[in-house]
């Protein structure tokens, strides 16, 4: 008799960090991830990125909760703070460390800037390994030092070791995207980023290695983001192989953009959600013209 396989339970999330107040196109990825787990009978959890010290600010924490519960977007259980998780973070470093897989890396912006004659990759300039070829006395002395420094995966030697667990009848890591055509498998190409930083000078973890352990913590099943973060799933795949991590699946929608093209974002003054809440916007309509892809004037939905 053959066992029926139960469907699995879909867990969407909306992880904004605390470094400025929601616009309109924050509001639109958070319907977006709602209404997905909504229509599947799952479950949409929230998730503050809160591990930047010098950017977050806990009145921009109240005012993310603000905004969403004005716009109409409930979520599921506790909100989830990364700023309560650098326990989990480091010991995913010293697995990594342990696998052989980091170095230090105590290069400034300066001396990377100086480097972009490198090849690039997706995210621009790829780091050239400068520290990589340090002897181990020697970074030994630099940190004794006190010397600030981030941590750095060695890409090459990743890559090697995940795809040796996988064995060679498995080839390249895949991850899975997904849209309303279906789902399909696309492959990862994480040796174009080269050595990625995973823990900052000034971070407890990277975007990289916080949002994919968090993903996994927190069961999500199916991730909704942005264009602009396509190219690092890539990353996020290996990182899940090299942890044993499960992978989920990966919706990337377009990004908004204003009359001139730019991509919307806080530090271009992009409109804030409580703008059009102070000019006396219904949020119940706000929120179906985004389900409906109309835009408040000056804003309009970019290419794929």
């Amino acid at each position: 008799m053959t066992r029926a396989v139960a469907p699995q339970h879909m867990v969407t999330r909306f992880a904004p960090s605390p470094t400025g107040r929601l616009h309109v196109g924050h509001g639109w990825s958070a319907l977006m991830a709602m209404d997905l787990a909504r229509v599947a009978g799952g479950t949409m959890r929230l998730r503050i990125e809160d591990i930047d010290g010098t950017r977050s600010r806990p009145e921009h924490v109240a005012a993310i909760i603000e905004d969403l519960r004005w716009l109409g977007v409930a979520w599921d259980g506790e909100i989830i703070f990364q700023s309560q998780r650098t326990g989990t973070y480091a010991a995913a470093l010293d697995r990594l460390r342990a696998m052989g897989l980091l170095y230090p890396c105590f290069c400034t912006r300066a001396d990377i800037q100086a480097s972009v004659t490198a090849p690039h990759g997706p995210e621009g300039p790829v780091y050239p390994g400068t520290c990589r070829g340090l002897n181990a006395a020697e970074r030994a002395r630099r940190i004794a030092d006190g010397e600030a420094h981030a941590w750095r995966i060695d890409m090459g030697r990743a890559v090697a070791m995940a795809e040796a667990e996988a064995g060679v009848e498995a080839g390249p890591l895949r991850w899975r995207a997904f849209d309303d055509a279906g789902d399909a498998m696309m492959t990862a190409d994480p040796l174009a980023h080269g050595d990625v930083v995973l823990a900052r000078k000034d971070a407890p973890a990277s975007y990289h290695l916080s949002c994919t352990l968090d993903d996994a913590a927190m069961g999500v099943t199916h991730v909704l983001r942005g264009t602009d973060l396509r190219s690092v799933t890539d990353i996020h795949r290996l990182l899940q192989a090299l942890l044993d991590l499960p992978s989920p699946a990966y919706r990337h929608h377009p990004l908004l953009v204003d009359a001139q093209g730019r991509r919307l974002a806080k530090r271009s003054g992009a409109i804030a959600i409580a703008a059009l809440r102070a000019q006396g916007m219904d949020p119940h309509a706000l929120a179906m013209d985004l389900r409906a892809g109309r835009f408040p004037v000056g804003i309009r939905c970019g290419s794929a």
